[in-house]
């Protein structure tokens, strides 16, 4: 889709999706944590705080999350941030020290803490197409000239989990877990197609599931809008194989979901730019390429009536011809 990131940023919506649930946080928490802080902190006790604290001209590179969790019986906090630029941010020590600041200062006005602050842990996600070489201490951002300087800079580490580094072996977890996280690998590779059918397949005994369907449609919306490697073919071909009994009926069915949910958003910030950015999904859903080279035509239409119209060809076509016919004098 064009403007991809003033639209919907997809990496932050899987992240968001797919951290805000409890069950997904504590399960990736409890399997990436280096094992000396999974002994003390108590993951059962894991609590969601909504806020965010990523600046907005920053939003479309890094999403975050804040956990609160106990650590012998005193709160602490897990900060998880999910950089998704292409390449390592050579400040992220210093955004992190602004970012758990701004935590420690909400904290203080809700005098949830009156002594002593609680311990965060800054832990980055970060799957870009080349290896993090950067270091992992806010002091590793200082060239000092006396040793004896050191003494004068606040410090601290952040854990870092980096796809790009990570066998397939290596990224563990149980099924939704594992497919979220290949995903991300994957994302910006070219051989992305040849490794989504594996990656997806995963699903296969849990996809005809409510609570598998449910994930299976956050994957694709995900892969539908962060990539343009896969067409809807492609997609259809995959499902399929996954649901042999119903594969050839879901991707329609999502198609229209997503659609309608087009056409809601588009009641809200303005009903022609929602019909819009309906019909360019659903192009793009049912004919691939093809069907996005109709969409600079369509989007000088502003009969509401025709866009509407041709929105509902969409979800009915069967051939791109069908809605070529709208276009023509």
């Amino acid at each position: 889709m064009n403007n991809k990131s003033k639209i919907i940023n997809p990496h932050d919506k899987l992240f968001k999706e797919i951290f805000s649930r409890e069950k997904d946080a504590r399960e990736f928490l409890s399997t990436y944590l280096p094992d000396n802080l999974k002994r003390i902190i108590d993951l059962s006790m894991l609590s969601i705080f909504k806020d965010s604290f990523i600046e907005k001209e920053l939003q479309e590179y890094f999403s975050d999350i804040l956990y609160q969790v106990k650590i012998k019986d005193q709160p602490a906090w897990i900060y998880l941030l999910f950089e998704h630029k292409s390449y390592p941010d050579t400040l992220i020590a210093y955004k992190l020290l602004r970012y758990m600041v701004k935590i420690w200062e909400l904290l203080l006005k809700g005098q949830e803490i009156h002594k002593r602050l609680p311990v965060i842990i800054p832990l980055v996600i970060y799957h870009g197409r080349s290896r993090w070489e950067i270091g992992r201490r806010f002091s590793d951002l200082f060239s000092l000239p006396e040793p004896s300087l050191a003494s004068h800079i606040p410090d601290f580490s952040y854990l870092l989990y980096d796809l790009s580094t990570l066998s397939d072996e290596q990224i563990k977890g149980g099924v939704t877990l594992k497919v979220f996280l290949l995903l991300l690998k994957y994302i910006f590779h070219d051989d992305l197609k040849e490794h989504l059918s594996d990656i997806l397949g995963l699903m296969k005994d849990m996809a005809a599931k409510t609570t598998g369907m449910e994930y299976l449609e956050t994957f694709l919306r995900y892969i539908v809008n962060a990539t343009d490697t896969i067409n809807e073919k492609d997609l259809k071909d995959i499902i399929t194989n996954i649901l042999p009994k119903g594969g050839e009926a879901i991707m329609p069915t999502i198609a229209d979901k997503w659609i309608q949910q087009g056409v809601e958003k588009g009641r809200q910030e303005g009903i022609l730019q929602g019909l819009l950015e309906a019909i360019e999904l659903g192009l793009k859903l049912k004919f691939g390429t093809k069907g996005l080279e109709l969409y600079p035509t369509i989007s000088k239409i502003k009969d509401m009536d025709m866009l509407r119209s041709i929105k509902d060809a969409i979800e009915i076509a069967q051939e791109i011809e069908e809605i070529k016919r709208f276009l023509r004098p």
